[in-house]
C-alpha cells in the first residue's frame, strides 16, 4: 500500500451473519482486508498510516474471552496478532473509537470504503467530523476521503507465484471433483446427489469447500443460468450442467462442464455442445498480453452466432445479428470475469473507455453457453437444451496457460467417462 504516503487507510471485517434464531453462518472474511493482513477472525479492523511514528500498521480485534472461546472456538486475541501478523500495535476492537482517531489525525487523505459496511460508515465519519471541529484549535484532519479500493483491487489483479500455485491446486481438486461429480450422473440419481459427490472431494481434499454455490442442472434446469436448487431428478438422454469450483486458501477455482447422462450425447444436444466448445477454443486463442478484454467475448460471440446459424436456431446474417443483439435470447452473458479471491474477483475491465489490455498475472474465466429455454421461440429440437463449458485461464508472458486444462471437456473423452446405462 506505498501509494497512500499522503494519508491513512482503515479497513474494516464483517461480523458474524445471523442465519437463523441464534445460529450464524459460516464466517468468511472481507477479501481487502484478509489480502492485506491474513486474519480471519470477525469484527476485526486494520489501520495503514504509514506517517505515523510508532505504528504504520494496526490491528483492532477481539481480544481473548476463555468463556466465548468455549462455546465458539479460540481467538488469537491482542498478543497473537502482534506475534503471528506482525502488527506494529494491537489493541481490543471495543477501544476503536477511542484510538482511532489518533491515527486519522495529521493525515491530508483517508482512504476508506464508503458504503461498504454502513453501520461501521457512522463510527468513521463521527471520527472524521470530531477532528474536523476542532480544527481551529490545530488539528489536521483529512480533507478527503478516497476509496482505497481504486489502489488494492488493481493488486489483486495481478496475481503472484504463491496466488498462481493456489489457484493451480483449487483446479486440481476441481478437476477430481468434477469426476467423481460425472461418475454419480445416471438415470434416476438426484442433482443433489452430484451435487454431494462434488463437494465431498472438496472437504476430503483439503479445500474451504465451494467457492460458490454448486450448480447441477439437469434437462431444462441447465438453461437457468444459476440454478441452484439442484433437487430435480435425471433423465436418461438429457445433458446435465454443472457448474462447481473449489475455494483454497480463500482462492477460487470455477469450472462448467456439460454432460450427457447414461452414454453418448444425443443430437442435436451433441452439435450444441460442440459449437459451445468451439467458441471457447476460440475465445481462450485471443487471451494473450496486449489484446483486449473484450477481445475475448467478441471471439466467442462471434463464433457462437455463426453456429446458431448453422443449427438452426437464428436466420440471417451473422454480423447483422450481431448487431441487433438477436442471439441474446440464447446467449445473455458476457464470456469473461477476473477470478481470484472472489469468483467474480475485483479489478476494472475498462481504461477510461477503452477495454483493458490483458497483462501477464491476470486470472479470468472464459465461460461461453447456449441456452434454449423450453419456450423459446427456436425449433422444438433444442428447446430445453442448455450448455456451457468454462475454464479458468492464466495470461502469461508468452501467450496463456489454461489452469483447469485437465479437466475432460472434449467430446469423445467426456463420452469415454460418463457412466454408460
Amino acid at each position: 500500500m506505498t501509494q497512500i504516503i499522503d494519508g491513512v487507510c482503515v479497513l474494516a471485517g464483517p461480523g458474524e451473519a445471523l442465519r437463523s434464531g441464534d445460529v450464524h453462518y459460516k464466517f468468511r472474511q472481507d477479501s481487502d482486508l484478509l489480502y492485506l493482513t491474513g486474519f480471519e477472525e470477525p469484527d476485526a479492523v486494520a489501520v495503514f498510516a504509514p506517517n505515523h511514528p510508532d505504528a504504520r500498521f494496526v490491528l483492532f480485534v477481539r481480544p481473548r474471552d476463555p468463556s466465548a472461546e468455549t462455546w465458539t472456538g479460540r481467538r488469537i486475541g491482542i498478543e497473537g496478532v502482534m506475534a503471528r501478523f506482525g502488527a506494529d500495535a494491537a489493541y481490543p476492537v471495543a477501544d476503536l473509537d477511542r484510538m482511532l482517531p489518533r491515527f486519522i489525525e495529521g493525515n491530508e487523505t483517508l482512504y476508506y470504503a464508503l458504503g461498504r459496511y454502513p453501520a461501521f460508515d457512522r463510527r468513521v465519519t463521527d471520527v472524521l467530523n470530531d477532528l474536523r471541529a476542532r480544527i481551529r484549535a490545530g488539528v489536521t484532519a483529512p480533507s478527503r476521503v478516497e476509496d482505497p479500493r481504486l489502489i488494492l483491487h488493481e493488486m489483486r489483479l495481478f496475481k503472484g507465484p504463491e496466488e498462481i500455485a493456489t489457484l493451480r491446486r483449487a483446479a486440481e481438486i476441481t478437476r477430481e471433483a468434477h469426476l467423481a461429480g460425472l461418475g454419480a450422473i445416471r438415470p434416476g440419481a438426484h442433482e443433489y446427489e452430484v451435487e454431494a459427490a462434488i463437494e465431498y472431494i472438496f472437504r476430503r481434499r483439503g479445500a474451504d469447500g465451494p467457492g460458490y454455490p454448486t450448480i447441477v442442472g439437469s434437462g431444462p434446469n441447465a438453461t437457468i443460468l444459476h440454478y441452484i436448487r439442484n433437487d430435480r431428478e435425471i433423465r436418461a438422454g438429457e445433458l446435465v450442467l454443472v457448474d462447481a469450483g473449489a475455494e483454497v486458501d480463500h482462492y477460487n477455482a470455477d469450472v462448467t462442464r456439460t454432460y450427457p447422462v447414461g452414454g453418448p450425447y444425443p443430437m442435436p444436444a451433441r452439435d450444441v455442445v460442440a459449437a459451445v466448445l468451439a467458441a471457447q477454443l476460440a475465445a481462450i486463442d485471443t487471451v494473450k498480453p496486449g489484446l483486449r478484454f473484450d477481445d475475448v467475448h467478441e471471439a466467442a460471440r462471434r463464433s457462437l452466432v455463426g453456429s446458431l446459424v448453422d443449427l438452426g436456431i437464428l436466420s440471417g446474417d451473422p454480423e447483422e445479428l450481431i448487431a441487433k443483439e438477436s442471439y441474446r435470447p440464447f446467449y445473455m452473458h458476457r464470456t469473461s470475469h477476473w477470478l481470484g479471491m472472489d469468483v467474480h474477483d475485483v479489478g476494472r475491465y475498462r481504461v477510461g473507455e477503452e477495454s483493458r489490455k490483458l497483462e501477464p498475472g491476470m486470472v479470468l474465466t472464459v465461460e461461453p453457453g447456449i441456452y434454449v429455454a423450453p419456450d423459446a421461440d427456436a425449433p422444438e429440437a433444442f428447446r430445453g437444451i442448455g450448455v456451457r463449458i468454462e475454464d479458468n485461464v492464466l495470461v502469461t508472458d508468452g501467450g496463456h496457460e489454461v489452469l483447469t486444462v485437465d479437466i475432460p471437456k472434449e467430446i469423445e473423452e467426456i463420452e469415454s467417462l460418463v457412466p454408460h446405462v
